[in-house]
């Protein structure tokens, strides 16, 4: 996967030649200032917090990501989310995203979109709709950066029953 359009930077910062932190760091610039926040490095997606909301969501979206495996459309949440969901309904073998980054990096924004991601993937399901509530319910505060902060590390287990839908969930800090 190249350049969705010149000038853009590189979806994948493995193809940039030679990979050095400048480089990559050029690269994400690059993108950011195109309004393009996420960027592959190999498997491994990377996003830059826009810190204002971008018409990068939507569930035509999410059904496009699940139609494709992840390297065939450019980088998003959904990209990812749609090859974990994928894995869980065909393979029933447990996946896990992590998602990590500093104070208003957009983690718990992060955790919102793959939450979305799985809701519309399994068709619904009040259950992913109030985990994504309970999800910034706990442990959140505001700083002078954000004035939803998260506080404390957050699991969220979503179980699937045979058919990839949502049977339950459970939310650990």
């Amino acid at each position: 996967m190249g350049e969705p359009e010149a000038g853009a930077g590189l979806a994948d910062a493995v193809l940039l030649a030679p990979l050095t932190e400048d480089t990559f760091l050029h690269n994400l610039h690059v993108r950011y200032k195109r309004d393009i926040i996420y960027t592959w490095v190999g498997n491994t997606l990377v996003s830059v917090n826009p810190c204002r909301p971008l018409p990068l969501y939507s569930a035509e979206l999410v059904r496009a990501y699940l139609a494709r495996p992840p390297h065939l459309l450019p980088p998003h949440l959904y990209a990812v989310t749609g090859a974990a969901y994928r894995w869980v309904r065909d393979r029933n073998e447990n996946q896990c995203i992590v998602i990590t980054g500093e104070s208003g990096a957009g983690k718990t924004e992060a955790a919102r979109v793959c939450l979305q991601g799985a809701l519309v993937a399994a068709g619904g399901g009040a259950a992913l709709a109030a985990a994504g509530t309970l999800l910034e319910a706990f442990g959140n505060a505001a700083t002078a950066r954000n004035h939803n902060a998260s506080r404390f590390g957050k699991l969220l287990e979503i179980e699937f029953d045979f058919r990839g839908e949502p049977v339950g969930g459970h939310l650990t800090h």
